[in-house]
């Protein structure tokens, strides 16, 4: 399958070495399916953004207990737009059963019979990668389901610490696999504090691995900062190496914003990117405005452990 680039002005960049074509702003999952949100307006949110350009979808089997899938699902559905999208989720299982389960579900919710993009969610602890890539492990499951049809590329996120990300990596290559994406958090406060930027990037270039960008505003918080404006700070990482910034909408407001940022963005110079990085330098200093990285307020998984399926088989011996 190949995604249909709409004909609009929205730039669009190369996913890594995928040969897939993606609007430089996407549309995240989580906000579509919030309380706040209701259907009506989720729907309408997303059949905007696809008729103005936008064809990058971002979900995850967990978010708001999968009605932000099932509302997702049922846009595509009523406006006949799945050909015209690439579409991606996310996946907690650590093992190939519960992996299984998950993309299972997603699969139904999404009305589809194939997702672009399958990427293993929260990559929060050193211990991730190695149940991920053990016998049984999620990556069995997702590589099944590429030869089934069911999936096209696979990919990995994390928003808690670039070393984890450059671990996965390394894993990874140990069991001969190259992820063909990998997201975090990308934004003017990562630049300074435990920064995805500075050392995981540059080693997703070289390897030609997709750039997905999240929490480029923090849920807000990051305006809360009063250092920089929403354009500003999306625009900022539109002028990292990425291959789309993911844009958390709420409202047609909020969408407005994010279509305005991708059709107004310049590259920045050397001098401009110098200036907006010491506007935020004193605020980012300890993370304070970036919650997902110093707290557990985001980590939906350690919440809900039983998300990632049962711990390895050798565990039981060793503690019997």
């Amino acid at each position: 399958m190949t995604t249909v680039k709409n004909n609009t002005d929205i730039p669009y960049r190369e996913l890594g070495t995928t040969g897939e074509k993606i609007s430089a702003v996407g549309i995240g999952g989580w906000h579509i399916g919030l309380p706040r949100v209701d259907e009506k307006l989720g729907i309408r949110i997303i059949h905007s953004a696809v008729e103005r350009g936008i064809n990058f979808l971002d979900n995850c089997w967990d978010y708001n207990e999968g009605i932000s899938e099932i509302r997702m699902g049922r846009a595509l559905r009523e406006n006949n737009s799945r050909q015209k999208v690439f579409l991606m989720t996310k996946i907690d299982g650590r093992t190939k059963k519960e992996t299984t389960r998950q993309l299972d579900q997603s699969l139904e919710r999404l009305q589809t019979d194939c997702i672009d993009l399958v990427q293993h969610h929260e990559i929060l602890r050193f211990e991730d990668p190695n149940r991920i890539f053990a016998r049984d492990g999620a990556h069995e499951a997702l590589l099944e389901a590429k030869q089934a049809g069911k999936i096209r590329f696979i990919g990995f996120t994390g928003h808690k610490d670039p070393r984890i990300h450059l671990y996965m990596l390394d894993v990874a290559k140990e069991n001969g696999f190259k992820f063909d994406t990998a997201q975090m958090p990308l934004n003017v406060m990562d630049a300074h504090f435990r920064s995805f930027s500075k050392s995981v990037v540059p080693e997703l270039v070289k390897q030609g691995i997709g750039v997905l960008a999240m929490k480029t505003l923090a849920n807000g918080s990051i305006i809360k900062s009063k250092t920089v404006t929403p354009i500003e700070a999306i625009q900022y990482a539109l002028n990292l190496p990425t291959s789309v910034v993911i844009c958390g909408i709420d409202s047609m407001e909020i969408l407005d914003q994010a279509i305005e940022a991708a059709l107004s963005f310049k590259p920045l110079s050397e001098d401009n990117l110098k200036a907006l990085l010491a506007k935020t330098a004193k605020a980012a200093a300890h993370g304070s405005f970036e919650p997902f990285k110093t707290s557990s307020i985001y980590d939906g998984t350690a919440t809900n452990p039983s998300w990632l399926g049962d711990e390895p088989d050798y565990l039981q011996a060793l503690t019997q």
